[in-house]
Order: C-alpha cells, then structure tokens, then sequence
C-alpha cells in the first residue's frame, strides 16, 4: 500500500470550548485542502470533540495542571507531564507532523513541547485578547503566533499575525445571516454563559425578563443555556411569569438560534465573540469577573468599540441594570439594527482559511494545482 503523501497537521488543544471550536475550523478547512489531521487533547477535551470531522485522528495524552489536586496530585504533575511529552515525541517520529500548531491550555504542553525537541515547524494560536499561561510560555518558543483578537497583549518583543477566531463551518454558513429588527411580534433572545460563572447568569436573567413591561414580556422567546442544577428552578421561574423558554445546559444548535435572535445576552468568551462578529447579531456582553487576566473584557472591547454590544461588568449586574439594556435594545429596531451592521464590521468570517493559510507557510507545504502537495511537508 503507498504511503500517505499527504501533509499532516498535529492540532493541540485544552478542555474548553474556547481552545476546541477554533481548532475544530481549522481541521474542517484543512481537511477540504487535502491535508490528513490529527488532535491531540486530553479527557476533558475530549468532551468537545463530537463536532469534528470523522477524519479527524483523536489522541488523548498525558497532561496535568498544578491549579487543581491535592499535594500529592501537584507532586505528580511533573512527570505526567513528563511522559507526556516523551509519548508525543515517539508518535511524532512514527507520523512526522509537517506543522504542529497548540491552541491553548494545558493538553497543548506536550505536543508543543514535543514539537520542540523534534525540531518541527510550531505555532500557537490564541483565542483572546490577553495570552493564556500555556501560550505566553510558549510565545518565545514557537515560529510565529496567530491572534484571534486584535489588539493582544504580548510579550516585549514577540510579534504576531492577526487571523482572528475560526468559527465552525456551522457559523460561516450563517455569516451575516439577514436581521430581523425587533418589533411587535415574537421576539428571540438567546442566553449563552459558558461553563464558568454560569450561575449568576441563571439568577439575574430570569427577573430582569420578568421585569420587562407586560407587552413586551409577552413577545419575547427566551433561548437560555444554564447550569443543570439549575435548569429546574430557571424553568420553573419561567413558566410562573408567563415567558416562553427553552432552558437547556447546553445548545448543540448555537448558530441556529444565534442567527434567528434579535439579541444575544453571553460571556465575552472568544469563540462566543467570534459568532457574535460573523453572524452579526446585537449583544449585552457580561464578561467573567473571575477570570485571571480579565480576558473576556479585552474580548468585548472590538464589540463594544464598534457599538455593536453593551458591556456590562459583573459588578454593575444587577436585574434593574439589565432589563435597563434589555429595552435599550428591543425597544428600539433602529438601533438594533446598526447594532447588528457594528457587529459585520469587525467579523473575520474567512479567518479558518486565514489561519491554514499560516499553517501551509509555516510548514513550507505548497499546493499544485491538481497535483496535491509538495515541500517539506510531504
């Protein structure tokens, strides 16, 4: 049997949406140029990989974080890490990766890592606004870094290419899906608040809807993800204040409803942002207090620059403060409107092509037109 000529891209990425969807774009594009890829994750990544590509080879790996465990866990972080590394090595030796490229978070330590002893051609990319702790290790150690949100902070002396987020096909095929203004007819707004920090969503949202005026309340559909300890009572509020909602812990359909919104109320996650700016829909961005670096307001800033969000701190969340920005939004189409035109206007929607097309120079892999690859890569 001949051998396989086609180049081969080694994805890394950690257990979150925000890492995995990028990297989900990425393999699809890739896929459709001709290239063999592989994603190499770890259990919780793992989770998130129903939505690629049956091509898609799935490596789970050995990785581990010092930010969760007990002592004895933290002691063994190191050599987890460790033969982690050692095991990509060996599987890149057997399968040599053209280009190995690590999207974030802890999983991406050992291909990287690997990548590095093996001499490969390597990159990273990130998602937001500020560089994640595993990419910023890395940022002085790899070929070049692609950014998904423009400006990011980076190290002194670190350049960087902007190819923003790549969005799911799933989400490019709705780029710039045409908007229906609100008015007075049912009216969709769709909650999104990640993993993280979900809860305070679930206890904010449901009253500032109540709160709306009683015409207004009897028009909205609400489209709400929530923790599942909370689906129950969020339903349940729901039902007792006459609103119809969906409440789900998690929407396997995002860029359907996201396009059939009149507003989208959600964390500032990257990926989040990404859709939000291709399909071109007005929203209430709540960034997560709790995160480190506070990257998810970095993430809002193009959005809310371009007029095309509300940001609203977590400290300033209040139920009166929302139903305030709720009817800012529904009760003016105008406005909505331009809010929806704002958010078109800083959308990458080709940014999975842009991103491939990084990874092809990086490995010196080119394209023959009707002739597959040649270079370095094959």
């Amino acid at each position: 049997m001949a051998a396989d000529r086609r180049p081969l891209l080694l994805m890394a990425a950690g257990g979150t949406g925000g890492h995995m969807f990028p990297a989900q774009a990425l393999a699809e594009t890739l896929l459709a140029r001709g290239w063999r890829v592989k994603l190499s994750t770890d259990a919780r990544g793992a989770r998130y990989v129903g939505g690629f590509p049956d091509e898609v080879e799935i490596e789970e790996v050995s990785s581990a974080t010092f930010a969760r465990g007990g002592v004895a866990a933290r002691a063994l972080v190191p050599f987890r890490i460790a033969g982690g590394v050692g095991d990509m090595a060996l599987r890149m030796r057997r399968d040599k990766p053209a280009a190995v490229i690590g999207f974030g978070g802890y999983p991406s330590i050992p291909a990287l890592s690997a990548a590095i002893l093996l001499g490969l051609p390597r990159m990273i990319h990130e998602q937001n606004g500020v560089l994640g702790k595993v990419n910023k290790l890395f940022a002085t150690r790899v070929t070049r870094i692609a950014c998904g949100t423009w400006p990011t902070e980076l190290p002194d002396g670190v350049d960087a290419v902007h190819t923003g987020n790549p969005v799911r096909q799933a989400v490019f095929e709705r780029a710039g899906a045409g908007y229906i203004p609100p008015g007075d007819y049912p009216m969709s707004v769709l909650v999104i608040g990640g993993s993280q920090g979900a809860r305070i969503l679930s206890d904010i949202v449901p009253p500032a809807f109540a709160a709306l005026p009683d015409h207004m309340r009897q028009l909205v559909r609400v489209n709400q993800q929530a923790r599942p300890e909370d689906i129950d009572r969020v339903s349940a509020f729901y039902a007792e204040v006459g609103i119809d909602a969906d409440v789900q812990p998690f929407f396997h359909d995002v860029p359907s409803r996201m396009s059939e919104a009149q507003l989208v109320i959600s964390r500032s996650g990257a990926s989040s942002v990404a859709d939000l700016s291709v399909i071109g829909r007005p929203s209430i961005l709540i960034p997560y207090a709790a995160a480190i670096r506070d990257e998810q307001s970095a993430n809002a800033r193009p959005l809310v620059e371009a007029g095309a969000a509300i940001r609203m701190p977590e400290s300033q969340l209040s139920v009166e403060s929302l139903t305030e920005s709720i009817r800012a939004v529904l009760e003016n189409p105008e406005g909505a409107t331009q809010m929806a035109r704002a958010a078109l206007s800083v959308g990458k929607p080709e940014a999975a092509n842009a991103l491939a097309d990084e990874i092809e120079q990086l490995s010196g892999t080119t394209r023959k037109e009707g002739a597959g690859y040649e270079g370095s890569g094959t």
